[in-house]
C-alpha cells in the first residue's frame, strides 16, 4: 500500500483520539510534572521553603536577638511566651533555634556550592580530557576518598580553629570528591554522543565543548548530588558544634544547642528536642527532596 496526503488528515480538537494524545512538553516542564506527582518530595520542598523564610524573617520580626539573657526567666518550659522554652541564661530557644537555622542552612548551602564548583571542574576535567590526565586526577581522588571525611574535616578544624568562615573552608574542600566521581562518570558517558561528535566537526576545542555542552547535559545528577549534600555538610557542622569544634559561642547553630541540651538533659529535655527536631526534620526534608529530584530528573523513569 503507498501512503500519500490523503490517506492522513490533521487531528481535531474535539476528536476521542485527542484526549490520548500527550502534550508536547519541554524537559524542564516534564520533570516539573514528575516532582509535582511526587508526595514526598513536594512535602520536602515545602519545608525546605518553610525553614528558609522563617529563618530569615523570624528573628527580624520578633525584634530578640540570639544573645538577649534574662536571668529571671531561665530554664523556662514551654508556654506562650517563650514557645521552645528559655535556657540556663534565660534566653529564648525559639529565637536561637531560629538563628541557628540560618547558621546552619547557610553553611550547607555554602559548602554544596563550594562542592559543585571544585566538583564539577575536577570532575569534568578528568572526563574530558581522559588518559593519563584521568588516572593522575583520578588516583588523587581515590587517596582521599581512603581517608574517612570526617576525620580531615576535624583535622582541619583544629588546625584552622573553630569558627564559622573555617567550617566554610573545611566542608568546601573535603566534601567535593563525590562530586567529581559523578560528574567524571557522566562526562564519560557523554562525551562520544553525536552531538559532541558535531562540535568537534564544526572546530569547538575541549574547553567548549566540556562547559558548553557536556555539563550542561549532566545537570541532573548535578543538582541532585548537591541537594543531597545539603543535609550531610547540616549534620557534619552540627557534629562539629557539639564536640566543640564548630561555631563559637554565644553564636547558635542547632549543633551548639544540641550540645548544651545535652548538659540539661535529665532536667530540662525540652533544651535538646527542639534543636535536634529541627535537624532531623531539615535532613528529612532535603532528603526526601532529593529523592524527588532523582526520579524527576531521570529520563529513564517517565511515566
Amino acid at each position: 500500500m503507498q501512503l500519500n496526503s490523503d490517506s492522513f488528515q490533521p487531528l481535531q480538537q474535539n476528536s476521542p483520539i485527542a484526549s490520548i494524545a500527550l502534550a508536547n512538553t519541554t524537559y524542564r516542564q516534564d520533570a516539573w510534572r514528575r516532582l509535582k506527582k511526587n508526595k514526598l518530595a513536594m512535602l520536602g520542598l515545602y519545608t525546605v521553603l518553610f525553614i528558609i523564610v522563617v529563618a530569615v524573617v523570624g528573628p527580624w520580626l520578633s525584634g530578640l536577638s540570639y544573645s538577649d539573657q534574662d536571668l529571671n526567666e531561665t530554664n523556662r518550659p514551654p508556654s506562650a511566651d517563650h514557645w521552645f522554652g528559655t535556657d540556663n541564661l534565660g534566653r529564648d530557644l525559639f529565637i536561637r533555634v531560629l538563628y541557628g537555622a540560618r547558621i546552619s542552612l547557610s553553611i550547607g548551602i555554602v559548602a554544596s556550592f563550594i562542592n559543585l564548583t571544585i566538583g564539577v571542574i575536577y570532575g569534568g576535567i578528568a572526563g574530558s580530557f581522559g588518559g593519563r590526565v584521568d588516572r593522575i586526577m583520578m588516583n588523587i581522588v581515590d587517596i582521599l576518598y581512603g581517608i574517612p571525611v570526617l576525620l580531615y574535616v576535624i583535622l582541619l578544624m583544629v588546625i584552622l580553629m573553630p569558627g564559622l568562615t573555617n567550617i566554610f573552608i573545611a566542608l568546601g574542600i573535603s566534601y567535593w570528591l563525590g562530586m567529581a566521581r559523578i560528574v567524571r562518570g557522566q562526562i564519560l558517558s557523554l562525551k562520544e554522543q553525536e552531538y559532541v561528535l558535531a562540535a568537534r566537526t564544526i572546530g569547538a576545542n575541549k574547553w567548549r565543548i566540556l562547559f558548553y555542552h557536556l555539563i550542561p547535559n549532566s545537570l541532573g545528577p548535578i543538582i541532585i548530588t548537591m541537594t543531597l549534600a545539603i543535609p550531610e555538610a547540616i549534620f557534619t557542622e552540627a557534629f562539629l558544634s557539639f564536640i566543640g569544634l564548630g561555631v563559637a559561642a554565644p553564636m547558635a547553630s542547632w549543633g551548639v544547642l544540641a550540645s548544651e541540651g545535652v548538659a540539661s538533659l535529665r532536667s530540662y529535655p525540652f533544651q535538646l528536642f527542639f534543636p535536634a527536631m529541627a535537624i532531623s526534620i531539615t535532613m528529612l526534608a532535603f532528603n526526601f527532596l532529593g529523592d524527588g529530584l532523582r526520579d524527576a530528573l531521570d529520563p529513564r523513569v517517565r511515566r
